[in-house]
């Protein structure tokens, strides 16, 4: 039977229809980026075309040159000729549209309206590439816990005083919240009592004679809930910070059991993001305890039953009464403003904590109530000749002010320096962290550098494609031409995916596609020197190039399939530049597949199929 080595049409179209594709999701690539400023509402709620006059407005009144303004998936974009308008513009449009607005800078494709209106977009840059700031924080997983057993601490105490049970003292021991009462018949009540208020709590009793105590543990279910809750509503928090900073595609992902991930494209001042994002600082409202004097309970060293020794800023003693009014979880919303002069942040308090606001003020008029600014640090210190990390908290009476009238939603906190209390609203507005978190990492990548990155990444990929179809065509002549073809095509099929799937392309990525171009020949090195075998044994060409392609077959399937395997490894349990790296490898696998075997295999049925041929330029 005559070999005659032609594709069936529907195998010449679907190659013709991915080259297409290839070229159609990669050509976004190709316009470069401007310098632009994004706007979207905090509520993330989308702008209408009325926000995009008023941003036109703003710049043209101060005379910045701009390309004309539009929307965006509901956000405004302006483009910039030049970084001085983009960074002017910031300033101006951040006063005029005021913090309900988060204005960004950013990096504007210079897509084609045409192919933007078709959802095409240019593959995402990752930080190591576009410069930016990255943050690896820890959350204290031991607080979070802590936290919950100090709230059960506080309820029981309030339970135990709604029932009428007597008890002795309610304190935390360790991992466990202890109730000490005085008899057999309240220790019953008691322990039906916090039975019934959580069942999966761990309640044990014991005592005798006039202490009686119920142990209250966690269990192991509600341990790890309350794990998995910290770092997920940390997650959303720090979310919340970020785009109060300003930022455009910020990435705050979990990473592992109990880290988290923040990379902030643009941002050149890490200290400013750090202060905001890794603050663990809350406020607590709490009535002043005026029956006692707080100089006598300082120098005692303890504070009288029922209160407790703060310090103001100056460093003067106040004693403020144990019971919360009113904590920052509960604030709604926080601006920053003046009031008479001084700096002041208002606060908006949700219902429950407007009526507990409400009840306070109303039945002690006249009397003090402070702010409590709590923040919690970790320091490193020296323990039996080993460096090891200790939780420290700070706690700072920040205003004293005497309650002249009934509120309850609404009030202001003064008693701060104006970038206090510009970072005291943002934090408060952004909401408070489940539990503590530390900085274990951090980096910062310049503009410069990620362009440095990009034009070394870039100078990689171009070297390594030339050696490899220079040797290519040089060894393999008219085969290796079209190796050749297949690896450029290969290249584009690589950049339309990364397109089309938006993932980031880092530093490592661009390894990853260097190895892919090696890689991608490997397979037609294969075939080609099967084909060169067959024709040595004495079969015709036609027949030749059919067993190359048919007997090479496995050995490409074996090695490719392996390698896939180990990216897919690398991706599932691998971090940040492992990821990157691992993403390029498995699309590169996939695309070289394709265009050496069957896209080599199209074009040589082109080239020699369909006719007899006495020899092969192989």
């Amino acid at each position: 039977m005559t070999v005659l080595n032609r594709y069936p049409t529907w195998k010449n179209v679907l190659v013709a229809v991915v080259v297409l594709f290839g070229l159609f999701f990669a050509l976004p690539n190709i316009f470069g980026d401007d310098p632009a400023v994004q706007i979207s509402l905090e509520t993330t709620a989308p702008l209408d075309d009325a926000a995009v006059k008023r941003v036109e407005g703003v710049l043209l009144q101060a005379n910045i040159l701009h390309e004309p303004a539009y929307l965006d998936e509901g956000r405004v974009m302006v483009r910039f000729a030049n970084v001085e308008g983009q960074l002017r513009a910031v300033d101006l449009l951040r006063e005029d549209l005021g913090p309900s607005h988060v204005v960004a800078l950013t990096l504007a494709p210079r897509t084609p309206g045409w192919l933007r209106d078709l959802g095409l977009e240019p593959m995402s840059l990752g930080l190591d590439l576009r410069g930016g700031v990255y943050f690896l924080y820890e959350v204290d997983m031991e607080a979070a816990i802590g936290q919950a057993l100090d709230r059960y601490e506080s309820d029981f105490r309030s339970m135990l005083r709604d029932e009428r049970i007597r008890y002795t003292a309610v304190r935390r021991d360790g991992d466990r919240v202890v109730v000490t009462l005085r008899t057999q018949e309240d220790m019953r009540g008691a322990e039906d009592l916090i039975r019934d208020a959580d069942p999966d709590l761990i309640v044990n009793t014991s005592g005798a004679a006039d202490s009686w105590n119920v142990t209250v543990r966690m269990s192991d279910d509600q341990v790890r809930q309350r794990q998995d809750f910290a770092i997920q509503q940390n997650t959303v928090t720090l979310r919340n910070r970020v785009n109060e900073l300003g930022v455009a595609e910020p990435v705050v992902q979990r990473q592992g059991v109990d880290r988290i991930v923040v990379q902030l494209p643009g941002v050149q001042d890490p200290a400013q993001a750090e202060r905001v994002l890794g603050a663990t600082a809350t406020l607590e409202f709490r009535l002043v305890d005026e029956n006692n004097n707080p100089i006598e309970a300082e120098r005692r060293g303890r504070a009288p039953l029922g209160s407790k020794l703060y310090k103001r800023r100056d460093g003067s003693p106040v004693l403020l009464k144990r019971d919360v009014i009113v904590t920052g979880d509960q604030l709604t919303d926080a601006a920053a403003g003046f009031s008479e002069g001084q700096p002041a942040v208002f606060v908006d308090l949700d219902a429950k904590g407007a009526r507990k606001m409400g009840e306070t003020t109303r039945q002690n008029l006249n009397k003090g109530m402070a702010v409590v600014f709590i923040e919690q640090k970790r320091d490193t210190v020296e323990r039996a000749g080993e460096m090891v990390s200790v939780t420290r908290i700070e706690e700072e009476v920040i205003s004293v002010a005497t309650i002249r009238g009934v509120f309850s939603s609404s009030f202001m906190i003064t008693g701060l320096d104006p970038v206090e209390a510009r970072d005291l609203a943002l934090l408060l507005r952004a909401g408070s962290l489940a539990a503590p978190i530390y900085k274990v990492e951090e980096r910062t990548i310049g503009p410069s550098l990620g362009q440095d990155n990009i034009d070394k990444g870039m100078r990689a990929v171009v070297i390594g494609f030339v050696m490899v179809v220079l040797f290519m065509g040089i060894y393999y002549r008219v085969f290796g031409l079209v190796a050749d073809l297949a690896l450029l095509t290969n290249l584009v099929l690589i950049v339309a995916l990364l397109s089309m799937l938006q993932a980031s392309l880092t530093l490592p990525g661009i390894a990853g596609i260097v190895l892919t171009t090696g890689m991608a020949v490997d397979a037609n090195v294969l075939i080609f020197e099967r084909i060169r075998e067959e024709l040595k044994n004495g079969n015709s060409p036609q027949a030749s190039i059919q067993a190359g392609y048919e007997k090479a077959f496995s050995s490409i399937a074996d090695a490719n399939i392996t390698t896939l395997i180990a990216a897919i490894v690398l991706f599932t349990f691998g971090t940040g530049p492992i990821r990157g790296f691992a993403v390029t490898l498995s699309l590169g696998i996939i695309t070289s597949m394709f265009t050496a075997i069957v896209g080599t295999r199209a074009v040589i049925n082109l080239i020699y199929g369909g006719r007899r041929v006495q020899k092969l330029a192989v």
